[in-house]
């Protein structure tokens, strides 16, 4: 019994001592191919590059809102793509909707490594970039996606955007890891938070959050946690049926809330 102890120690060491040293590529997967817009299948979409401050080089897509309409600054999750969110932002621009979504480093054709830090400073640069460029904060709403839930809500604490709609939100990156490996201790070796719980309450836009009840990548109890550390106005949307990447597909139809948020956003102001 001893040595079957001993053996399942070691092999428990093992996978943990793996999972420490290898966290990096378990919390970040990117798909490093770059494809322009056009490949894509979008049209009147730009690809735009960020030049950040340490020398990355960090693309983004944009398209230009009708007049009168606002802006999606948009965050994807941690196995996303610009191109493979090619079909949402063709759905926002028949809305009128202008789109300005953000790969990370190392996903896309961006340069460098993609990492907390990295991530919610050049989310913040692509903010300011869109500010300078003459948008009005009035029009811009942050949309974060999953992992991208942490950077949007990240970029809002410091900004006043008209609106901010979260995606799949968790509390901190280690328990929404410790829901999915909980046979690891993922909140004693994650070095990546994103405590979206600890600054939610500073945002200050009304706020819309996306969750599907069956999502079994991050627990709507997650969510939920969100929703009552939230201050500002917010709008909980549970959906019955939905799991992680299924929210805009039917019977779900995230996208009519989505739609509905920004019109109540906009004729409220």
């Amino acid at each position: 019994m001893w040595k079957a102890l001993a053996i399942f120690a070691a092999f428990y060491l093992f996978i943990v001592t793996i999972a420490y040293f290898g966290q990096h590529w378990i919390t970040y997967l990117p798909d490093a191919k770059r494809v322009p817009p056009v490949a894509a299948g979008l049209r009147d979409v730009e690809e735009r590059t960020l030049a950040t401050p340490d020398g990355s080089r960090v693309i983004y897509w944009y398209a230009a809102a009708k007049p009168g309409n606002p802006t999606l600054v948009y965050f994807h999750g941690n196995g996303s793509a610009l191109a493979n969110r090619a079909p949402r932002i063709a759905l926002y621009q028949s809305a009128g909707w202008g789109v300005a979504m953000m790969t990370y480093r190392g996903y896309g054709g961006s340069t460098g490594s993609p990492s907390e830090a990295a991530n919610i400073a050049d989310a913040k640069q692509l903010y300011a970039t869109l500010l300078r460029d003459g948008a009005s904060e009035r029009d811009l709403f942050l949309y974060g996606e999953s992992l991208g839930t942490g950077v949007a809500t990240a970029v809002a604490v410091d900004h006043n955007p008209a609106g901010l709609i979260l995606e799949a939100p968790y509390t901190t990156l280690p328990d929404a890891g410790a829901a999915r490996f909980w046979f690891v201790p993922v909140r004693w070796i994650l070095r990546e938070k994103y405590d979206t719980v600890a600054i939610i309450g500073r945002v200050k836009a009304p706020i819309l959050i996306l969750h599907g009840e069956r999502d079994s990548v991050i627990p709507i109890a997650l969510g939920r946690r969100i929703a009552s550390a939230a201050q500002a106005p917010t709008h909980f949307i549970e959906f019955p049926d939905g799991g992680h990447n299924d929210l805009y597909l039917p019977p779900n139809h995230a996208f009519e809330h989505v739609r509905e948020f920004l019109a109540q956003v906009t004729t409220s102001r």
